[in-house]
């Protein structure tokens, strides 16, 4: 069991705009105390959540509309919410509540409600505070930490958005005690990224570790060690202008996760799940351009099949469809895919590929039959 009682902090140091990163048992209290916070220094409040979420957290969110806070749910949970329609809908109950520029939006919920709400709070006057309690395990470890905000088009995922700092971020440990296995796993997608990208010692200590699972007592610690990567990363280029490298590392498998999620249709795959293939991906290209050992593979798809990850697709999708959104990527420069890949398990570059025929027999390592 972990040690319920511990809560740790790290600071993502970025000068005036740095923020807490506070990860342990207790902390929807510590929100709540902090939502009174702000209220009492006439500050509104302005939670976005969804209808699941709403459910599950029925005394805090009584809690928070006792004390006048206004809350939003989402139309419905998950990718599909990450849209613009949804978007302006939290715009207009922003206006009709009447927030100002001292008002703070509170995202409550996983990688989708941090987004979403984030961009929001991004947008509406320019750019308003925010606060993130992320309910999901990826959430904790990625995307609740870095400011990146956005929403998916047709076009493909993340394509409109802002970098949009956090006030603080709260990660309540017990909260994971209601994710679904599967939302879990999905999470470990991430986690397994980081040491595959930055830290070989996490790496090996999530083999000898096993299939995490929230009550693990390793668990707070790879959290920590996680967004510990994220935030020097973020730290070093918190817009993404790094020529090489940077903080484009973090999109590790990315490149080929965004295009299944975009070809199969949000939701079809858990962001984590795909993750998971684009990493599996990643590395046999990384094989294939003779920068990685190739006995590094099966260490790798043997971690990812342990956290109950998928390694390969479901169903076949179309080849030219995946290219295609592959050359939509935020990475793309000068018309060439451009890539996260690996020269060992710890050590990542990033790298511009030009051979189509490479990408497409890499792909075809992955569909079924």
């Amino acid at each position: 069991m972990p040690n319920t009682s511990a809560v740790t902090t790290l600071i993502v140091a970025l000068g005036e705009r740095a923020y807490p990163i506070h990860i342990g048992a207790g902390q929807l209290a510590v929100v709540l105390a902090e939502i009174e916070r702000l209220l009492a220094e006439k500050r509104r409040v302005f939670v976005v959540t969804t209808p699941a979420l709403r459910k599950i957290y029925s005394a805090f969110f009584q809690k928070t509309t006792e004390i006048g806070v206004i809350v939003h749910e989402t139309s419905c949970d998950g990718e599909q919410a990450k849209r613009v329609g949804e978007l302006e809908c939290i715009w207009e109950a922003l206006a009709a509540a009447r927030l100002d520029r001292t008002s703070v939006v509170v995202a409550f919920g996983g990688g989708v409600i941090g987004d979403l709400a984030g961009f929001s709070a991004a947008s509406y006057l320019r750019g308003i505070d925010f606060i993130q309690v992320p309910t999901t395990l990826l959430a904790m470890v990625d995307s609740a930490v870095g400011g990146k905000t956005g929403i998916n088009l047709a076009a493909g995922k993340n394509l409109a958005g802002a970098f949009h700092q956090p006030q603080a971020v709260f990660s309540d440990m017990a909260v994971l005690g209601t994710l679904p296995a599967r939302e879990f796993a999905a999470g470990m997608g991430e986690v397994i990224k980081y040491g595959m990208l930055g830290d070989r010692v996490l790496f090996d200590k999530l083999v000898a570790a096993g299939p995490l699972h929230w009550q693990h007592p390793l668990l707070p610690e790879i959290i920590r060690r996680c967004c510990e990567i994220k935030a020097e990363i973020v730290r070093d280029d918190e817009h993404e202008t790094a020529k090489d490298g940077g903080r484009a590392l973090l999109n590790l498998g990315h490149t080929f996760a965004h295009a299944i999620e975009n070809v199969a249709g949000y939701g079809e795959y858990l962001h984590g799940e795909a993750v998971a293939i684009g990493l599996m991906l990643a590395a046999r290209l990384s094989v294939s351009l003779d920068l990685l050992d190739a006995a590094n593979l099966a260490p790798i798809e043997a971690l990812i099949s342990a956290n109950n990850l998928p390694v390969r697709l479901r169903a076949s999708l179309p080849m030219d469809d995946l290219l295609e959104a592959m050359r939509r990527d935020k990475k793309v420069r000068h018309g060439a895919l451009r890539f996260v890949v690996m020269k060992s398990i710890g050590l990542a570059e990033t790298l511009s590929v030009d051979d189509e025929s490479l990408v497409r027999r890499i792909w075809a390592s992955v569909m079924p039959g």
